[in-house]
């Protein structure tokens, strides 16, 4: 039997050190961790692979229900796939295990709790950007490319493989700006 810990955070900009350090507390000898949304299962590849790699007896540990995902559904289909494998799934805070009837109970319940504060949180992020629009505070994201550069590049002549290294993205990102 082994304890198998997973961390998530969502962004690159947030730490993923608490996790790992609590997970490591609590035993877990293996650690997958990533630095993905949890809205969906879409790109998390640590996480399918703790989830293809689980044995009957194995147990899968986070810290927060909300690191397996926001959506009730996928939390849900999480703890049925690492069942289907003979595992368990364990909750540090608030503390709540598969091993029990209850312990199911409380994480549908906590599952919903979370996706409903996911719905909140775009809600709230929602209003903040249309009353910052209103008083033209909003100016939308920062732009992740530097188009004036890429522009420049192009007319010195360069090549879209020459301008995606010397920008850092990718050449099909150039030929969007050029064809603009």
């Amino acid at each position: 039997m082994a304890r198998i810990g997973y961390a998530r955070v969502s962004s690159l900009d947030q730490d993923l050190e608490g996790q790992l350090a609590r997970l490591k507390t609590e035993g877990c000898g293996v650690i997958r961790a990533e630095k993905v949304s949890g809205g969906s299962r879409e790109g998390r590849a640590e996480l399918a692979t703790v989830l293809e790699f689980l044995r009957p007896g194995d147990e899968l540990v986070v810290t927060r229900l909300d690191r397996l995902g926001r959506d009730t559904r996928d939390v849900l289909n999480l703890i049925h796939e690492a069942e289907q494998r003979g595992a368990f799934v364990t909750v540090l805070d608030p503390h709540v295990s598969t091993r029990g009837e209850m312990g199911h109970v409380v994480l549908t319940v906590l599952g919903m709790v979370a996706q409903m504060e996911r719905r909140f949180i775009k809600e709230r992020q929602r209003e903040g950007i249309e009353r910052a629009k209103e008083v033209g505070a909003y100016k939308g994201g920062k732009p992740r490319l530097d188009h004036d550069r890429i522009r420049a590049l192009h007319f010195a002549g360069s090549g879209p493989a020459e301008i995606a290294r010397a920008v850092g993205c990718s050449r099909m990102q150039v030929y969007r700006v050029i064809r603009v």
